[in-house]
């Protein structure tokens, strides 16, 4: 069996995305996602909620699109492969556990859009004769829930 370096998770961001460019234009997006686990005491038999912080980067078209569409709680769906780095701070070598984002990252709770756009349009009082098939509203917008965004990866 060959090895596999895989990481799938749903959580929540704790808080707003960082987005910076490097020199050569590249878009970087640092964010961090709480993921709740759970598992029951052995000794007491009760259950025991815990929340894991796991740090992702994304790069690319992928790292404006989060940065633009995902805040502060909302839910998603991170894909990717975890990679260590180092780097040294005050002379003390240390060591940063991340997920690159990648294929399959999917935003899960969507910003909620404007006003107008909840609106639901205006509907036509004359009903269609039966052997006609209506035609959609000129204003009708096809909203979709979730968003793969494994075509922005080009990084």
């Amino acid at each position: 069996m060959s090895n596999l370096n895989e990481w799938r998770g749903i959580g929540r961001l704790g808080n707003e995305i960082e987005t910076r460019v490097m020199p050569n234009g590249t878009a970087v997006a640092n964010f961090s996602i709480a993921v709740d686990d759970s598992y029951k005491d052995k000794q007491t038999g009760q259950k025991v909620e815990q929340t894991e912080w796991v740090r992702c980067v994304a790069f690319g078209k992928t790292a404006e699109f989060l940065g633009e569409w995902l805040h502060k709680g909302k839910r998603i769906l991170v894909c990717g492969k975890m990679k260590t780095r180092e780097y040294e701070k005050d002379g003390i070598k240390r060591y940063a556990t991340e997920i690159h984002v990648g294929q399959g990252t999917e935003i899960i709770d969507w910003p909620e859009k404007d006003a107008a756009r909840q609106q639901p349009a205006p509907r036509q009082q004359a009903q269609p004769q039966p052997s006609q098939q209506s035609a959609p509203p000129d204003s009708f917008i096809d909203d979709i829930p979730f968003l793969q965004l494994h075509h922005l990866a080009g990084a």
